[in-house]
């Protein structure tokens, strides 16, 4: 299905506007993998349901884990750190976090467990954990392609007390083993190398501490100390699936404001809403929110100065190859850029309409969405796609263009 943008830029009369997004997805599964490995029953409020998240819980279903969710709200019942099954089949679908956080689960638990997943998820990267969690005594069968989705892992049982991992493709390789360091049932201690999108694992080491456990990191060594206990649990809204919001903003100088968004958040993409107020090209170093290098490159052709979006190597690996996806999209409108090995540079433009190719991934679709407020004749193709992490993204940008220009 196809989305052609209404451009609504020199045509709003009703600038003010606010509009609701889903759940954090990033939170959502960080709470469900934790309040999974609590004692006791967690209510979790707010969750994110369709897409990578309704893997995310069918995954951890397929572990034994209960679950009933209702509208938005979930109620886990919590193992204590002990997986109820010793063998199931777990499908991950095109969920990178699905497929890390719970691949660890199943080596650090006792069993043997079969993992399936979308054939994008085959292409993605896995190997840095999988070979920490070999290290550690975890055995993996790979049925297709070595340190590749679909694989049987046999889990360690007796878990050591300490790991390395290597992040600099993922930080989500230290986050998986660090929520499920208190399957151990002792101190645990994860050596560090690489450096990637540190806000993250701030992220998951607070709500770990939310939830009972300690963590604490020095000299590039994090322990992780204790267990979870159940509790109630409030997920904020995706600041993630917010920014395009933001940049709507910055194309049309609208003051749009998403619900529930404020400063002092756990997730570090509020990074881009802060650089959207002042940024007017230059170069800009995105490893730390590199979800939203796509929103900037959509944005980008109308600053004034040429944008530099540098330090992404790792976004050509993720649902696409994102820095590819931006230099063909942004060609295809007339505007001028550099494809980079891990950036872009993208240079003061006036794009014209064209069709966009989404390859599959969401991001793209919502991004150039935003182009396509001030653009005539852009046209989204394979809209559908957003349903991986907000699936009502052009029914909610359909009613806020009707709101804009009522």
């Amino acid at each position: 299905m196809n989305y052609a943008v209404k451009p609504v830029f020199g045509k709003i009369t009703h600038a003010t506007q606010r509009v609701c997004v889903p759940g954090s997805k990033s939170i959502t599964a960080r709470a469900l993998l934790i309040a999974a490995l609590a004692r006791g029953t967690s209510v979790l409020c707010g969750i994110q349901t369709t897409g990578d998240c309704a893997d995310f819980i069918g995954g951890l279903r397929s572990l034994g884990i209960d679950i009933k969710v209702n509208g938005n709200t979930a109620e886990v019942k919590g193992c204590g750190g002990k997986l109820p099954l010793e063998s199931a089949e777990v499908y991950v679908g095109s969920a990178g976090t699905a497929a890390r956080f719970l691949t660890a689960l199943a080596a650090l638990s006792n069993g043997t467990f079969r993992f399936t997943s979308s054939e994008q998820m085959k292409r993605r990267p896995i190997s840095p954990l999988i070979n920490s969690l070999r290290d550690m005594g975890a055995s993996f069968t790979f049925h297709e392609h070595a340190d590749c989705f679909p694989f049987t892992v046999r889990g360690c049982g007796g878990i050591p007390g300490r790991a390395k991992v290597d992040i600099q493709k993922s930080s989500q390789f230290l986050s998986a083993l660090l929520i499920c360091a208190v399957c151990a049932g002792k101190p645990f201690s994860v050596e560090v190398s690489g450096t990637h999108g540190m806000d993250y694992v701030r992220m998951t080491a607070a709500m770990m501490s939310a939830f009972g456990a300690g963590v604490e990191c020095s000299d590039n060594v994090y322990t992780v100390v204790g267990s979870y206990s159940a509790r109630r649990y409030d997920i904020e809204p995706d600041v993630s699936a917010a920014c395009y919001f933001y940049a709507a903003n910055k194309l049309l100088g609208t003051n749009i404001c998403v619900e529930g968004v404020k400063e002092d958040m756990l997730q570090g993409d509020g990074k881009f809403i802060s650089l959207l107020k002042h940024f007017d090209g230059g170069k800009i170093d995105m490893s730390s929110f590199s979800d939203q290098a796509l929103t900037l490159a959509a944005v980008a052709p109308y600053l004034s100065r040429p944008t530099h979006i540098c330090n992404i190597a790792h976004v050509r690996g993720q649902e696409c190859d994102r820095i590819s996806a931006m230099a063909q999209n942004l060609t295809a409108m007339g505007v001028k850029v550099n494809e980079l090995p891990d950036g872009i540079i993208i240079y003061p433009s006036s794009p014209v309409g064209c069709e966009i190719q989404t390859f599959g991934d969401h991001r793209v679709a919502m991004s150039f969405a935003i182009t396509g407020l001030r653009c005539e004749g852009i046209v989204i193709k394979d809209c559908e796609v957003c349903g991986k992490t907000f699936a009502s993204f052009f029914s909610v940008l359909t009613d806020l263009i009707a709101r804009l220009t009522a």
